[in-house]
């Protein structure tokens, strides 16, 4: 991975926790009477930043010429959409929705058979009545932001112990959503921002009628496979689109984003809208070290390991592949991520970067008495938090104290009827949060979902997770005795998968509905094996939680507070799977001895596909290649922007300062892969499928006119 130079990282305050070049100056009252605030001027990258809507750039876009108003923000962020993993945007008056394949692709994947294989040959519905219902998706538009941060706060008191402290305000957010969800009748969820500085209150429109309207053939939303995933130039037709259904007819949206007539221009300031999943830019210099040292290798090892038993699984017959394909994907895609970001925090100039910043901050606030009293232990509590978590975290991975679903969808049904039967009793905000009751109806859905599960796939694994427990805890480890039940991995995953009768959704509704008397009498494998480990999970969790989260957060809401005196509250937080703003210019960018373009064309597929000889996975759909000649092969296909992007961006939509879609994510170069920890306008690019590649595709390919009309409808 490329190592930026130290002077183009200029990781900000907002995001990343570091402060760059110790400039101050003279300020008002911050912290305590008159004191020396830091400076914010320079700090950050032109076009950095995923940003709140309730917190937008209003002096960075000025910069760049735009003006931004409040009923801009409502337009798109009523446009916007949220999908399980990614992003996606209402794109015309009949409720059509636009998102990426890689995305949709889990909803592609259940709808297909052995006989009509949707992935591999592509689906286009030529009338409503064709549209196909997906099995269980839902999507998830934002209505509105509310604060609760003194709701929250004020559930405990600082003389708390941290541990009950943090409960009190875990039962507060329960109590909180719960209200917020009967008085609105919308979905509600408290978003921790800042880690724990600030809680607000995110209420969606959840839409649960969703169905197919076009996908391409993988072959070419994901033309280049694993080789090509995360480079540039590109030439992918990343693109899925839904329609959303209410009442039984389409639903008819107040905002959605209208189709540029002219694409994007190069150099062109455009903006992407959508949910990044996570960051750790605000993290500490001893939390970073956790991931680089425990966290992310013992990840990427997981996935190199879980990467080629799927890769065994699949070589075994077509259908084998067919079935697991979504699943590899997954695997493979998480697997170049981790790489890239384990790269970064391996780098030393980011981490000499970091220790300088954090120095910087920490001197700010030891040069007042008060300061120090309020926020100067920030720095020790974290550190304490992320050396328990070195201790903990290979325990706390092994028995499923963060998912003891296993990667199985047998086993987390098991685990969800287990629990469930164990929480629904107690009052709502004395239950795993998972539990409380403004979940329970998307619970139920779930459960009684007809989306297929594949019995040898489930085998597979859970094999691969037993065998993984002895690795972590040992052979003779009570919960690794517990798990294997006698048997070897193998036997075991294909005693409980075959003998499992919640392959079936009529059975698994009865047990949700019997509660507990229902699951203890049942004779269901899962069930006994989920009952038989779930105390030590829980356990685990509950250890965790005591003694990584709860300092962990306490100390991060001194240290954010400590930033806010230092630099205002004009900063933004790190990503949490929520709605946010990024901005940037479409610009190439140097690599080696060259100057990468950032558009690329139809001419540069056929040419890519020729050099690489035709050959999975650079093998061209037929239908491209009995169509080359009807395709202008100057059409703009993919390009690349400096906007701040990362993982569950993928599916947002790019579009200009009229909030015309220019384009579609759909991933990010190489050198954006350290993006979690850092933002860097050098080489680090967005990557988007070109509206107008998008256009000449429909039209000349797949004949799908009736998809152009509807979005080029004004």
């Amino acid at each position: 991975m490329h190592r930026s130079p130290l002077s183009r990282i200029l990781l900000s305050v907002c995001g990343a926790g570091v402060l760059v070049l110790g400039a101050c100056k003279s300020s008002g009252s911050q912290g305590s009477g008159s004191a020396a605030a830091l400076d914010t001027q320079g700090l950050l990258l032109p076009t950095e930043g995923m940003w709140l809507f309730t917190q937008p750039p209003r002096e960075l876009l000025a910069k760049q010429g735009f003006q931004i108003t409040d009923e801009w923000l409502e337009h798109v962020q009523k446009s916007c959409v949220r999908f399980p993993g990614g992003s996606g945007s209402f794109v015309s008056a009949d409720g059509l929705v636009m998102t990426n394949h890689h995305v949709g692709r889990g909803s592609i994947d259940k709808l297909s058979t052995a006989e009509r294989n949707l992935m591999e040959h592509g689906f286009y519905a030529t009338t409503r009545e064709a549209e196909l219902k997906c099995q269980d998706l839902e999507l998830m538009c934002l209505m509105k932001i509310e604060d609760v941060t003194a709701s929250v706060h004020a559930a405990a008191s600082r003389d708390m112990d941290q541990a009950v402290a943090e409960g009190a305000r875990k039962s507060a957010i329960t109590a909180l959503t719960d209200e917020a969800k009967r008085r609105t009748g919308l979905d509600c969820e408290v978003v921790t921002l800042y880690q724990g500085a600030r809680y607000h209150m995110y209420q969606y429109k959840r839409f649960t009628d969703v169905r197919l309207v076009f996908a391409p053939e993988e072959g070419i939303a994901f033309f280049g496979g694993d080789p090509d995933n995360f480079e540039y130039p590109r030439y992918n037709l990343d693109c899925t689109f839904f329609r959303v259904y209410e009442g039984g007819a389409p639903y008819r949206p107040e905002h959605y984003l209208k189709w540029s007539r002219s694409g994007a221009r190069e150099n062109e300031l455009v903006f992407v809208a959508g949910h990044p999943g996570r960051t750790q830019r605000m993290f500490t210099v001893d939390h970073l070290r956790h991931l680089r040292d425990m966290r992310y290798p013992k990840t990427l090892a997981s996935l190199w390991r879980r990467e080629v038993q799927l890769k065994n699984f699949s070589d075994r017959g077509d259908e084998y592949a067919r079935i697991a394909k979504d699943t590899f994907f997954g695997v493979q895609n998480s697997r170049k991520a981790i790489t890239g970001e384990l790269s970064t925090l391996f780098d030393p100039a980011v981490m000499q970067s970091k220790e300088r910043a954090e120095r910087q901050l920490i001197e700010f606030v030891e040069a007042d008495p008060l300061r120090r009293s309020k926020w100067g232990d920030g720095w020790d509590l974290v550190s304490g938090g992320a050396d328990r978590a070195s201790d903990l975290y290979t325990r706390y991975q092994a028995m499923g104290a963060a998912n003891l679903g296993w990667g199985s969808r047998l086993m987390s049904i098991a685990v969800t009827l287990v629990r469930g039967a164990d929480e629904r009793p107690k009052p709502s905000t004395s239950r795993l949060p998972e539990y409380a009751d403004s979940d329970l109806a998307r619970i139920e859905r779930q459960l009684t979902s007809k989306a297929p599960i594949y019995e040898a796939l489930e085998i597979n694994a859970l094999e691969c997770r037993l065998l993984q427990l002895g690795e972590w805890l040992g052979g003779d480890d009570p919960f690794t005795v517990a798990a294997l039940g006698g048997k070897s991995p193998r036997a075991r995953a294909e005693q409980l998968v075959r003998g499992s009768k919640l392959f079936d959704p009529a059975e698994r509704k009865r047990l949700w509905d019997g509660g507990k008397a229902a699951v203890d009498a049942s004779d269901e494998p899962l069930l006994a094996l989920v009952k038989a480990l779930d105390a030590r999970s829980r356990a685990a969790r509950r250890t965790w939680e005591n003694e990584v989260e709860s300092p962990l957060k306490a100390g991060y809401a001194k240290i954010a507070e400590a930033k806010f005196a230092a630099y205002g509250e004009s900063v933004y937080p790190d990503a949490t799977f929520t709605l946010r703003l990024s901005f940037g210019r479409t610009t190439g960018y140097p690599e080696a001895d060259a100057m990468i373009a950032p558009f690329t064309n139809f001419a540069g597929l056929y040419k890519r596909w020729e050099e690489r000889h035709k050959v999975d996975p650079f093998d061209l759909p037929q239908r491209w290649i009995e169509r080359r000649d009807k395709i202008d092969g100057g059409t703009p296909f993919n390009f690349v922007c400096t906007a701040d992007i990362i993982g569950g961006n993928s599916g947002s939509p790019t579009f200009n300062a009229a909030g015309e879609i220019v384009g579609l994510i759909f991933d990010g170069n190489i050198h954006g892969l350290g993006g979690d920890t850092a933002y860097t306008d050098a080489q680090a690019r967005a990557t988007s499928v070109d509206s107008r590649g998008m256009i000449e595709a429909f039209r000349k390919v797949y004949d799908a006119q009736a998809l152009v009309d509807e979005l080029s409808a004004r």
